[in-house]
């Protein structure tokens, strides 16, 4: 985007916020402080705004009209109601799935497009009215040949270059605040645009989506706690996609809960478990869970079941910050202020340099009066806002690929507390987290990285003959054309029964860890590893 086109860019979010009466935000921002001056003086803030509807419905008009990114924000908001004025929650929500949806006649043209077929071809039936619309893609209701009920998500038309122009928009405003706003260093802002862009181009393509669908289906498959629909993988383009149909109580639709009896206190505390069970033990996780995309299976209301949908935004964590993130919790839970402090310098998140004693005492000030309620009265959301000053006193450094699990745990807090106001988050994920802690740090654990890593190991335990030879073969050859005296040949004697002596060493060494890892499978293996290599060693033996 050029810098003519960003100008207009931003002339036209200013023109739709003085629109609907939010030309206030304006002037309360810092990213758009070194434009302030630029929006004032547009003639678009000349003219009347219209403000004869509610504020809720003025927000949620302007982030209908000014496109995709800013709808995926709204939708993320209204995760949060206990957060948010009840009016400005309440139209929040309708961005989940009630966006103004595109013509039918360009969803059937986008499908003829991908297949080269009409959809009359193509499906048995296909209802023109979408099921759904929301920021990314629209969904209708159709019906294979074969005789299943299934969903068509097709991508908005122009999608691609909306998302790209506000990226565009996106990063010029994070470094204009890096260069005007010094906090905004330690925030990363270009870093967290980036990581949004890759998690919402990821989105748009819609092959990838059902591919994160096939993989949490077999996550989850057989669970009582969610069911996840099957894919038709020949029915899927980059910018279409073909899904099992599911039926079930949209799960913000509290009267229809309660009206179908379904226990409620344990629907919220299953939705607390799944989520955890996704980040720690299959560290592949849902990162879109607000309630557009969420429905409950009442068919055994005293067992209720989850059942998602929209697969297009997933997250995973590296083996290193799943570690530390579930030491965190776990210190947390057990009030270690200590282990949090010690936790946050191992892995980096504050400067090297940072005193232990300090940043415990400063997690300590924020955490212990949150203790004094019950657990039950614990907001993440509220602890983040807490910890963000002690972020700011020690310099520490927004870590930008936590901010899609951040993001989930606040809305699954959220969406919890609609459900049931009493939930226990802490309380619900400690069971799971101490299993998966266990899980990583037992014996069993161990055994399985072992014959995990078992190629790489075979593979450098093969080679390893051939490296003692060389190192041998160099010892004794010494530079070339240079006289080996006698005391130089000792050194050389020495030298090579010391490399070759390591040789020994490290093959039994390998050998050990082998058996140990195949303890549970047959032990021959490591034996004729360990055999085969000690017998390739005597043979490079030197010879000196």
């Amino acid at each position: 985007m050029t810098r003519l086109q960003l100008l207009r860019r931003l002339v036209s979010i200013q023109r739709v916020l003085v629109k609907y009466g939010l030309d206030e935000l304006i002037g309360s921002s810092h990213l758009l402080r070194p434009a302030r001056l630029l929006f004032r003086l547009s003639p678009s803030g000349w003219r009347g705004t219209q403000l004869d509807q509610p504020r809720g419905v003025r927000i949620r008009l302007a982030i209908e009209e000014l496109g995709p990114i800013f709808v995926k924000f709204g939708q993320s908001l209204s995760t949060r109601q206990d957060l948010l004025p009840p009016d400005i929650g309440r139209e929040l929500t309708r961005l989940q799935d009630e966006v103004p949806p595109f013509p039918a006649e360009q969803a059937l043209a986008e499908v003829e497009r991908s297949f080269g077929q009409p959809a009359s071809q193509l499906f048995a039936s296909f209802e023109h009215e979408p099921l759904a619309a929301a920021s990314i893609a629209q969904v209708h209701a159709a019906r294979l040949h074969s005789g299943e009920d299934v969903v068509v998500k097709i991508l908005r038309p122009d999608v691609h270059e909306l998302v790209r122009r506000d990226l565009d928009v996106m990063y010029a405003l994070a470094r204009l605040a890096e260069h005007w706003w010094p906090e905004s260093r330690r925030l990363r802002p270009v870093d967290i645009v980036a990581e949004y862009e890759k998690t919402i181009l990821n989105e748009l393509d819609l092959v990838r989506e059902a591919a994160n669908a096939a993989q949490l289906r077999r996550n989850w498959l057989g669970s009582p706690l969610i069911y996840v629909p099957q894919v038709h993988f020949e029915y899927c383009r980059k910018s279409v996609m073909v899904m099992e149909r599911i039926h079930g109580i949209p799960i913000d639709d509290m009267e229809a809960l309660q009206a179908a009896g379904v226990n409620i206190p344990r629907l919220a505390a299953n939705g607390v478990e799944i989520f955890f069970t996704q980040v720690f033990r299959d560290n592949f996780f849902h990162a879109d869970m607000h309630p557009g995309n969420i429905f409950v299976d009442a068919t055994n209301p005293e067992y209720p079941r989850y059942a998602a949908v929209d697969f297009g935004i997933v997250g995973s964590l590296s083996e290193r910050d799943s570690r530390y993130l579930a030491g965190n919790f776990m210190a947390f839970f057990e009030r270690d202020y200590y282990r949090v402090a010690k936790l946050h310098v191992d892995s980096g998140w504050v400067p090297a340099g940072t005193r232990v004693d300090e940043l415990e005492a400063a997690v300590r000030t924020v955490c212990e009066p949150i203790f004094s309620k019950p657990l039950k009265d614990i907001s993440f959301g509220h602890v983040l806002l807490q910890l963000l000053s002690i972020a700011q006193r020690f310099d520490m450094v927004v870590q930008t690929q936590l901010i899609l699990l951040q993001k989930t745990l606040v809305q699954v807090e959220g969406l919890g507390r609609v459900l049931y106001p009493e939930l226990d988050i802490w309380q619900t994920g400690k069971p799971v987290l101490k299993a998966w802690m266990r899980d990583q740090t037992g014996p069993r654990a161990t055994l399985r990285r072992l014959r995990r890593d078992w190629p790489d190991m075979r593979h450098a335990l093969e080679k390893l003959p051939q490296v003692a030879r060389k190192l041998v073969d160099e010892t004794l050859e010494g530079e070339t054309g240079r006289q080996i005296n006698g005391g130089d040949l000792e050194i050389q004697r020495a030298t090579a029964r010391s490399h070759y002596l390591l040789g020994v060493g490290a093959t039994l060494l390998i050998s050990a860890t082998l058996w140990l890892g195949l303890w549970t499978e047959p032990r021959w293996p490591g034996w004729v590893a360990g055999g085969a290599g000690l017998l390739s060693l005597w043979l490079a033996r030197p010879k000196i």
